[in-house]
């Protein structure tokens, strides 16, 4: 099994910037998508952004520009820089990693608890 343990996220003034990490711990796996998705009040999950261990990454185009994502394979770990952060950014954000089972070809996914984000002047 895979455990997510995410940190950063906070209350932040409009303009401002947040970094999250996210770290999968465990054994017996190895990692191939991480990212998180984000859910507002009142409105559905969407993808926020995501990085493949090859380094390919995926934005939502509401935070291309403003979002830096990045990873340490070594590590299993994920940052996402926020900068230039809007209100529309608040929200609890989920650290999601795609994972695939060592010596198999059996994939999975695991979330983590969510990290509160709130923008607010």
């Amino acid at each position: 099994q895979v455990q997510l343990v995410e940190s950063g996220g906070g209350l932040v003034q409009p303009g401002g910037s947040l970094r999250l990490s996210c770290a999968a711990s465990g054994s017996g796996f190895s990692i191939n998508v991480m990212g998180w998705y984000r859910q507002a009040p009142v409105k559905q999950r969407e993808l926020a952004a995501t990085i493949t261990s090859g380094g390919s990454t995926n934005y939502a185009d509401s935070v291309k520009g403003r979002f830096t994502i990045s990873r340490d394979n070594a590590k299993n770990t994920v940052n996402l820089q926020m900068n230039s952060l809007k209100h529309e950014d608040t929200a609890v954000y989920y650290c999601n990693v795609r994972a695939r089972v060592s010596d198999s070809w059996v994939d999975f996914a695991s979330w983590g608890q969510g990290n509160h984000v709130t923008v607010s002047s």
